[in-house]
């Protein structure tokens, strides 16, 4: 089993290594009103670089949730060894990157975390990362610590809080923290996952 395992790792590395570093997010809001991201290019004049613009995760604000479009193929592999391995669920990892970075392996927030996975440099550090911004590494590293999480508070509403705001905020109030950012992501993960489940 874990040469199998060391097997497909190797080979998921070999397939990241040949994909492109950085991905470009696009935003624009289309004609029904609705906030949309993407790696396709829209007409000029109707979008702005994410990029430039630094915002990821919980900063994007007027996303219908609902129906901002899912990115069911994008590190399908890496994702699913991952979870495999932690025994966590895909559709909540899936749903967490769409949150944190919208599938842009180049993502950096304004508070410094990085990657698809948004991790901060004390995770990184903790994981062992050597790359955020290698799709495999900040995969296994956001997954691992989302284990972690889930079997510390035996409840993926909290674990996803813990991610959001960290471990010792929702110990603190025993429950989702009454952030409003952190309220705001918790809503959006279960709107994900159920929409990644189904």
């Amino acid at each position: 089993m874990v040469r199998i395992l060391v097997l497909v790792l190797a080979v998921l590395t070999l397939a990241t290594a040949s994909a492109p570093s950085q991905a470009q997010v696009y935003r624009y809001t289309d004609e029904n009103g609705i906030t949309v991201l993407t790696n396709i290019k829209p007409e000029p004049g109707r979008y702005e670089n994410v990029r430039n613009v630094g915002c990821y995760g919980t900063c994007i604000k007027g996303v219908d949730w609902h129906a901002t479009p899912l990115k069911r193929s994008e590190y399908r592999e890496e994702l699913r060894a991952a979870a495999e391995v932690h025994g966590v669920d895909e559709a909540l990892v899936r749903a967490i990157m769409h949150a944190e970075s919208w599938f842009n392996p180049a993502a950096v927030s304004h508070a410094g975390a990085q990657g698809l996975m948004q991790l901060m440099p004390a995770t990184q550090a903790r994981f062992g990362v050597a790359d955020p911004f290698d799709p495999l590494d900040n995969i296994s590293a956001g997954v691992a610590y989302l284990a972690e999480l889930l079997d510390e508070f035996d409840d993926w509403e909290l674990a996803v809080a813990a991610y959001n705001a960290g471990e010792n905020a929702v110990r603190r109030y025993a429950g989702i923290p009454p952030f409003s950012e952190t309220q705001e992501y918790v809503r959006r993960i279960r709107i994900l996952r159920m929409r990644y489940r189904g």
